[in-house]
């Protein structure tokens, strides 16, 4: 990795172990963090722990999930010489920062985490009324003030999380910083992600079997491209139609060429052209787009033991920078690890 300087500010971002990621996690997060690399010290983690606030019952495909997460990772772009590529629970540290921020996080902060009600709500399927689960606001500030983060990149649903580590990082502070702050306060860097939708014109999700992988093959991303929904208004072919509320459009906004888009913008709106010729400059910008990746990843799946290396290298480069940080939180809480002679109070 290129040596730090004090002119770059830190970032850390993680995504969870989900295994092969899809369009909507490279347009929201993955596309940003390729670039913020040679402008950031940047550590990327993959937050295994954190699959596990959902998915504790069954662990089998947990660390099968990491390794593809840096596999696309790497088909994407990010460039171990330039950012530290790691494991959250290969750096053990994670966890003991996380216990010690948990005895100071207030309940009540935990409770009115937007996410927290909105996931309990939403995913019906699952036991969430588990501890992991409530206090995995307390894991994700561990995993972000354990590398002094300046900056997160987060969406908007995001922020929410970043102001209670903010808070967390304050009261620590407030606490033990008796000779200056322990942890700097970090910033949330909003990434406006555009609007990408899956098939069925909701929100991109494996979950709801509407996306786009960052490994589909062309013939399996012309034949999803086929089944998208289209403008509801262009029952016939001779219907005009309207690029601004079909999903397809939102693809051509985002992945086409202003050549391309201003075609479509035109044959849709005169029916000059048909949905499945829209659908398919559509795919073809998808194609262009991820074959690269595909070749990319291609080296490590063959050999996925050069994968697993440079998460290593990056897990032991994390350990080496999450050891300072613990010195210093058992440091300031009196709680160091080297032996102190007790103090005699010689006073008569």
């Amino acid at each position: 990795m290129t040596p730090s300087t004090n002119l770059r500010k830190r970032v850390l971002s993680g995504m969870r172990s989900t295994g092969k990621l899809h369009l909507g996690n490279y347009v929201g997060a993955l596309d940003n963090w390729v670039r913020m690399q040679d402008e950031y010290e940047c550590f990327f983690c993959v937050v295994d722990w954190h699959a596990l606030t959902t998915d504790y019952a069954d662990t089998s495909q947990v660390k099968r999930n990491s390794l593809e997460v840096a596999l696309d990772w790497l088909a994407a772009g990010l460039d171990p010489e330039k950012a530290v590529i790691f494991i959250q629970s290969h750096v053990p540290a994670h966890a003991e920062l996380h216990l010690l921020l948990s005895m100071i996080t207030p309940l009540g902060w935990l409770e009115r985490v937007p996410t927290y009600k909105e996931q309990r709500e939403n995913i019906k399927d699952k036991d969430l009324g588990t501890y992991g689960f409530l206090g995995y606001p307390v894991l994700q500030a561990a995993d972000i003030l354990m590398y002094k983060a300046d900056v997160v990149p987060v969406g908007e649903d995001q922020v929410a999380h970043i102001e209670l580590t903010r808070e967390i990082a304050r009261r620590f502070n407030g606490f033990y910083g008796k000779r200056g702050d322990v942890f700097p306060e970090p910033q949330s860097l909003l990434t406006r992600a555009p609007k990408l939708p899956g098939t069925d014109g909701r929100k991109m999700s494996k979950s709801y079997g509407n996306a786009i992988l960052l490994t589909d093959p062309e013939p399996v991303v012309r034949q999803k491209l086929k089944t998208m929904v289209t403008d509801p208004a262009r029952v016939r072919r001779s219907d005009p139609g309207n690029p601004d509320v079909c999903p397809v459009g939102d693809l051509h906004k985002i992945f086409s060429s202003s050549d391309t888009m201003e075609k479509v913008n035109v044959g849709c709106r005169s029916a000059g052209i048909g949905c499945i010729e829209c659908k398919s400059w559509a795919a073809d910008a998808l194609v262009q787009l991820l074959s690269p990746m595909q070749e990319r990843r291609k080296k490590f799946e063959e050999n996925p033991r050069l994968a697993w290396d440079i998460l290593e290298a990056g897990s032991e480069r994390a350990r080496q920078v999450a050891a300072k940080t613990m010195d210093g939180v058992r440091d300031a809480m009196g709680m160091s690890l080297a032996y102190e002679p007790p103090v005699v109070n010689d006073a008569k």
